[in-house]
Order: C-alpha cells, then structure tokens, then sequence
C-alpha cells in the first residue's frame, strides 16, 4: 500500500526496452544512468546498482535537508551559523572550501551557495554542526531522508562527501535523489545553476570560485546538478538538461577526467533529447476507472505518478506507432481502498508489442458500502445471473 507522500516522491524507474537501445553508454563509464524526468523511464544504464564513493554528490542531499529546515520554517536564509574550528580544520589539502574563518556568522543562504556553488567541506560542516548540532547527528537526518525517497543501496556517513568506507550509494539512487530535488524544491534549485559564487570573506580579499559543472557554461539549457571527484571513484557527475517538455537525468562515476566526465554526459543528454521521443497518453475517464463491487462508489478512477498524463519514451525514428493500452486489476478490488493505494497496472502496447507498464494509484478512499444497500446489490447480482 502507497502511503499519500509516496505519490509524490517515488519514481519508478521501468525498463523500456525500445528506447533503451537506442542510447549507449561510452566505454569510459564504470556506472551510469540515463532517465525521463517526467515519467522516471531508463534510457540506458550500466552497472546502475554497483556501490560507488558519491564523492561530492552526496552534498545533494545535504542541501535537501537545508531545503527541507526551510520549507518547515525552522531556519531563514538570513539566519546565520558560527564558523567553528572543526569546520574549518576539516578541510584537508587539496578538497573545495568556501575558505571560512573561525568564529565568523555566515547566513544560510551564503553557506547553500558555498555548499553547492564551491563544493565547500567548511560550509557543509558549518550548515550540518547549525541544524542538527554536530555532523554526526545531520548524517542521521540524511539516512532517514534516504529511506524516505527509497534510496535502497545508500548510506551517508559524512554531510561533505569525503572519502569513508561508510558514505556510498549508487548512480541509480543518485539520479532518484536528483529527481527529488527537482521535483519538491523548484524555489531553492535556482541555486545549482549558479555558475560562480563571490564570497566576501573576513579578513582577505573577496574570493570568486567558479562552478566545476563545465556544462553549465557551454549549455543554456543544462542547469544543474552536482560534480564530484575521489581517487577511487574517480569523476563523476549528476547533471540534467531541460529542453521544451522534457527534462534529462544522467549521472555517471568512473571518469578518468574531468574533460571525458563533461563529453560523456553531454553526448548522453543530446542523445536522449535527439534520439527518444516523449509520449503522452492522456488520461481518459472511461479508460481510467476501475468499477467497484460493494463499495461507498461504484467506479474508482485510477492515475500514474504523474497527474497530468501517462509519459513513454519512443525512438524518433519508430514508424507508424500505434500505441494502446490494457488496464489490469483483480476483480472485485478487497475494500476498503486508501487513496493513493496502488491497484493497478496500464500495460502499454505499440502494435502487439509491450513497451512499458506503469503503476496506477487510486484517487480516492473507498469504504464498504452501507450494509443494507450492499444487502440488495447482492440480491440483485444473483437475481440478474
């Protein structure tokens, strides 16, 4: 059973066989994955569920538990943490730093910057040390919000990404915290666009860091995600491109540069956009409703994760499509029936060929109906046999 939250934030990533082909992933990517935003199909994959060092990606979901402080109005922008020393002396040779002092206050919205922009260790331990009071009890925050998306092979023991045996995850559950982000925090994601951050720092001259998502730079239409870089995972990236209505994840690690992690991911975005179409099925009401025996309504009306619309991917080049589809549920449905509760599935045909299925959720409660009433529909099913 679907909990309400579920419908929003879970995406089922099916195999769509068709559009699958038509998208290859070049040799130099140990993991990658490429998805529809909008419908959560994979395009291509390779070694999507083997356990990676998230690196610097991890700090994906550090700024989602700032978002998630903000939406509950626990913190302001404006509010400003204190520098301290283990923030700062966390910082080795060689990692990002926002460059911050001890003993500094520094507001939220600087340190998101400096976290997302600058890639900062200081900043992550800062805004993690503000909310939670040290970075281990933030860690905590991020693990019970990895559960809550359905991260299944994830598990963060740092809020910055540095290197520990016990901070990994994999590409697939990195393209499903980037669907998440997108998704629940369009107010705050303006930030992971950002192509440079001024930081006007106590005690030295301003200091103008540039954003390592080169992409960003030679793409209008790519505006985020997050970089990343340790020895053994070597470069990665978790980056998306939004053309008209479309929007494409990829996210790839094992680079051995940071020029072959900038082409790979171009070539997969441009691809996925130039080779694979998005298809609409709307949602009809006569196609899109279940009838229902003995319950508090005769018919449920069913949709997929998205509300406006059933989404497939098909290659450009596929002629005479000519999709169908086939509603599939148990007969008479057990009441009672949670809204959001899945009870069906939309098989979806090109010709006689399945292409895709996706989950459908119920869009409404349904209870047992009225005793006496569901008495003479009884009497009435069996007088009518």
């Amino acid at each position: 059973m679907f909990k309400k939250n579920s419908l929003l934030i879970a995406y089922i990533f099916f195999f769509n066989s068709i559009a699958y082909s038509q998208i290859i992933i070049p040799d130099k990517v140990r993991q990658g994955i490429v998805i529809e935003h909008f419908n959560g199909n994979v395009l291509a994959e390779k070694n999507a569920d083997q356990k990676i060092s998230p690196a610097s990606m991890t700090k994906i979901m550090s700024a989602i538990i700032v978002f998630d402080q903000l939406k509950n109005k626990k913190i302001k922008l404006t509010d400003q943490f204190v520098v301290s020393k283990n923030a700062r002396n966390a910082t080795r040779s060689g990692e990002s730093s926002m460059f911050l002092v001890p003993g500094d206050k520094v507001s939220v919205e600087e340190l998101l910057r400096g976290l997302i922009i600058t890639s900062g260790v200081d900043a992550s331990i800062v805004l993690a040390e503000g909310i939670a009071g040290s970075e281990e009890q933030f860690t905590n925050l991020m693990n019970e919000k990895a559960q809550i998306i359905n991260m299944a092979n994830t598990k963060f023991s740092n809020s910055s990404g540095t290197f520990s045996p016990d901070n990994y995850s994999t590409v697939r559950d990195i393209a499903l915290l980037s669907s998440y982000l997108i998704n629940n925090y369009p107010q705050y994601y303006k930030y992971f666009k950002e192509k440079d951050f001024l930081w006007i720092r106590t005690g030295g001259n301003p200091i103008k860091q540039e954003n390592r998502n080169t992409l960003l730079f030679t793409d209008q239409e790519v505006d985020g995600i997050k970089t990343g870089h340790l020895k053994d995972s070597k470069y990665s990236i978790a980056v998306t491109k939004k053309k008209d209505n479309r929007r494409i994840i990829v996210v790839i690690s094992g680079l051995p540069t940071m020029s072959s992690r900038a082409e790979s991911s171009r070539l997969l975005l441009n691809n996925s956009l130039s080779k694979i179409d998005l298809f609409k099925i709307p949602y009809d009401k006569d196609k899109f409703k279940i009838k229902i025996w003995n319950g508090s309504s005769n018919y449920l009306d069913v949709r997929g994760t998205n509300k406006d619309a059933i989404f497939i991917n098909l290659p450009k080049n596929l002629k005479n499509p000519k999709i169908r589809t086939e509603l599939v549920y148990e007969y008479p449905l057990q009441i009672p029936i949670k809204k959001f509760e899945k009870v069906a599935i939309l098989k979806i045909y090109n010709n006689k060929d399945l292409i895709d299925t996706q989950e459908l959720f119920a869009q409404k409660d349904i209870t047992n109906k009225n005793i006496f009433f569901k008495g003479i529909q009884n009497i009435s099913h069996y007088i009518l046999q």
